[in-house]
């Protein structure tokens, strides 16, 4: 592969991750300042509310949303913390090394207020000027 050739990759690579850091910078904050939640817990909340029965296990989420098994039981412990009650965890029956942490109707209402100023966002960041010439730009090297 030519130099030059690897230089366009590279330089695509790091416009697409500014774009997506600027966006999730924007998304992190939103959601601290309305709702007081993280993104990754509005992850947590929002893969949760996908399953059939609102609950997974604290391993299948930690996969989910990209966290160490540490980190995601620290993650859902400061959720509890909060007092919101938005999360409910469960040991499981069938092994019980394993736990579940599942959605609560409160947990339902909290996602779907979220959900509102995450799209709101979202198609903000997306219609705005600096953005889609960015986007376009790496549409464009990748050509």
């Amino acid at each position: 592969m030519e130099s030059n050739q690897k230089n366009q990759l590279i330089s695509s690579w790091l416009s697409f991750t500014h774009v997506q850091m600027k966006v999730t910078d924007e998304l992190e904050s939103i959601l601290q300042q309305n709702h007081q939640l993280s993104l990754k817990e509005f992850y947590v909340l929002l893969f949760l509310s996908e399953t059939p029965e609102k609950k997974l296990k604290l391993q299948q989420l930690q996969s989910m949303v990209g966290l160490s098994q540490s980190a995601m039981s620290r993650l859902v412990s400061r959720f509890e913390a909060k007092g919101c009650g938005a999360l409910k965890r469960h040991i499981c029956v069938d092994d019980r090394r394993a736990i579940y942490t599942s959605l609560t109707n409160e947990g339902e209402e909290k996602l779907k207020k979220a959900l509102d100023t995450i799209n709101e966002t979202l198609a903000n960041a997306f219609s705005r000027e600096d953005i889609q010439k960015e986007l376009q730009g790496l549409i464009n090297q990748i050509k």
